[in-house]
């Protein structure tokens, strides 16, 4: 939907051609999936679920929902996030709110919950009273999602953002988690004691890279969450030196993966006496997650 108005003596503007002619205005500005877009933007705009859209099609629009239209249209052709812009996302088939203060979860960090609960699978753990850190925490998604899973696990998850503890918090009762903390620190440098799982979907991108990504991760996703420092691998160095000393014999750490980082990361856990494992790639074939051990 433009934000230009159409002349009053044309027909009034009615709910399915207002999605039709959004739809063709993502297409032509090069976003991908625009039906998909034009059809959340606007049951997001006029309040209404997929079955209302659907059935109130030819209901004409009035004024104040044309404009509600037009509002979230311009910011998705600026080419802000849907998720962002309806202040939700799904992640693990669970609804998590997100701001601005946080990364958007993405289907690729799934990996990371998958690899996880494989692993305890395997090491028939699954049942168990596990402690489970997840490091920079973000919205909480892959911890609270792992939650959902392990109804016998204990969390914490850490962050620098103060906002982005608020929103994991948020979320945790959102979702009725309360066996979930959130703790403001670098890394884990507020811990002592011993952890089953550590998990982290750490910021991984070049510093030099950052301008060069996709303007709806550039321009909205904050930089502190993106910037992995010059070669990418500065939080993957900090966990390898943390974890060690954190994990319980037989304990692992799961990690997200940028695009050729599988051997740099499986390099630095080796070198502090873990076992890597196979990474194990998300649904595009890509290197996803890393899965490295401490020795029984």
């Amino acid at each position: 939907m433009s934000v230009s108005v159409r002349d009053s003596l044309a027909p009034p503007l009615t709910i399915g051609e207002a999605r039709r002619e959004l739809a063709q205005q993502l297409q032509v500005a090069g976003i991908p999936l625009p039906d998909l877009d034009a059809r959340i933007l606007v049951g997001h705009a006029l309040a209404l679920d997929h079955a209302a859209l659907a059935t109130g099609a030819s209901r004409p629009l009035q004024v104040a929902e044309k404009q509600a239209i037009a509002a979230v249209a311009q910011r998705r052709l600026a080419h802000e996030p849907v998720a962002r812009i309806i202040g939700e996302k799904e992640f693990w088939s669970l609804r998590f709110l997100i701001d601005r203060t946080t990364l958007v979860p993405r289907p690729e960090t799934e990996t990371v919950v998958e690899a996880s609960l494989r692993m305890l699978n395997d090491a028939k753990r699954r049942g168990q009273t596990l402690r489970i850190a997840d490091v920079g925490t973000g919205s909480g998604a892959i911890l609270l999602a792992l939650l959902s899973e392990l109804p016998a696990a204990f969390g914490v998850g850490t962050d620098i953002s103060p906002g982005a503890l608020r929103l994991a918090r948020a979320n945790a009762r959102r979702l009725g988690i309360g066996r979930a903390g959130f703790v403001a620190c670098d890394i884990l440098a507020a811990f002592r004691g011993a952890f089953d799982l550590i998990v982290s979907n750490p910021p991984y991108v070049c510093t030099s890279d950052i301008a060069a990504l996709m303007p709806e991760v550039r321009n909205f996703d904050p930089v502190t969450a993106l910037d992995g420092g010059v070669d990418g691998l500065t939080f993957y160095r900090a966990i390898a030196a943390a974890a060690p000393g954190l994990l319980q014999a037989g304990g692992t750490v799961v990690v997200e993966l940028g695009a050729g980082q599988a051997q740099p990361v499986a390099d630095l856990f080796s070198a502090v006496g873990l076992a890597p494992l196979p990474p194990n790639p998300d649904l595009s074939g890509v290197p996803r997650a890393l899965v490295a051990r401490k020795a029984q």
